[in-house]
């Protein structure tokens, strides 16, 4: 408390000295321009990830960045939901989850939830379609893996869970809404964004650029089709695959697919011969790598950058 305290002080005396003006004009009232909803885990603070000032998020925070589908909990964010979109007309949506997120681990042991903590237990309910989805579609994953792949699919359920809201759904109707997914890696500071073109979380600035409305038909079947987890390293590091896989990895073999794969990532190509030859390669370079013991976490990897790289060479070829 005493920390608290002395924090106080320092605040009246450096920012609220620093920022009189902007406090004055926030007591008429409050503009902001995003409703962000993220986990209240200690080490996420909205503001100081997207380096906000006071008066520019709307911001709602729980165990687990839930949004309750419409009409499904008695809480307060539903209500929360609708007044920054009605009242304050807000367009624009963030929900953020992060790594090592407390609330997916708990999912993972549900059962023990129930006996030790019922109000936790009751509220990750509302992620029971997380779970669901990640045990079915991602049944080898295990402990850190697995965490990592519940963060990145309860964003995306807990998007679904927002388009329940009649205003979200009229708004979004009208082309007056905005809704993105975001990642927050702790250890990193780094924030990936979901991609509803590519099914995977790419780094948020590319998609402040114009990119093109799809992609090419012939170039969709070489990427990912399932929700791909958050990507923690630009090159991802080698990693055994679960016990329960029975292919042990060939260093010797796969490392010579890593420095190929590497090498048509650096590519610029100039026609669409070159990216669909690309994009072969890659594909039957993953395959091969797979057969060697790449495990899928770090061929998912691969299938991130190569769709992030995409619309970079569509723009390049104009």
């Amino acid at each position: 408390m005493k920390k608290l305290v002395r924090g106080l002080q320092e605040f009246k005396q450096s920012y609220v000295a620093e920022h009189q003006e902007l406090l004055e004009e926030l007591s008429h009232g409050q503009k902001p321009r995003v409703l962000f909803i993220s986990c209240s885990d200690s080490r996420v603070d909205p503001n100081l990830i997207t380096q906000t000032d006071v008066g520019e998020l709307f911001v709602i925070r729980n165990a687990g960045n839930i949004v309750p589908p419409y009409g499904a909990a008695n809480g307060g964010e539903g209500g929360t939901i609708e007044y920054a979109i009605a009242a304050l007309e807000i367009d624009q949506v963030v929900i953020c989850g992060h790594s090592h997120c407390g609330a997916m681990k708990g999912l993972m042991k549900l059962n023990k939830l129930q006996a030790d903590m019922p109000l936790v237990y009751d509220w990750l309910q509302h992620a029971e379609t997380t779970r669901r989805v990640v045990a079915e579609n991602y049944p080898e994953s295990q402990d850190e893996e697995r965490v990592e792949i519940l963060v990145a699919e309860n964003v995306l359920v807990q998007i679904d869970n927002l388009k329940t809201y009649p205003i979200v759904r009229s708004r979004l109707l009208q082309g007056k809404l905005q809704i993105y997914g975001w990642i927050y890696h702790i250890e990193t500071g780094e924030v990936l964004a979901y991609d509803e073109q590519t099914h995977t979380y790419i780094p948020p600035q590319s998609q402040l650029v114009e990119k093109p409305h799809s992609l090419p038909s012939r170039l969709e079947q070489y990427l990912i089709s399932t929700h791909a987890p958050p990507v923690a390293c630009e090159v991802p590091a080698p990693r055994l695959q679960s016990a329960s896989s029975a292919v042990a990895v060939d260093e010797s073999r796969v490392d010579p697919m890593r420095s190929q794969l590497n090498a048509l990532l650096r590519k610029s190509p100039d026609s669409w011969t070159e990216v669909e030859a690309s994009m072969r390669s890659m594909s039957q370079l993953l395959e091969d790598a797979r057969h060697q013991g790449m495990s899928a976490n770090e061929a998912q990897n691969y299938h991130h950058r190569f769709s992030e790289q995409i619309p970079l060479w569509l723009r390049q070829m104009g």
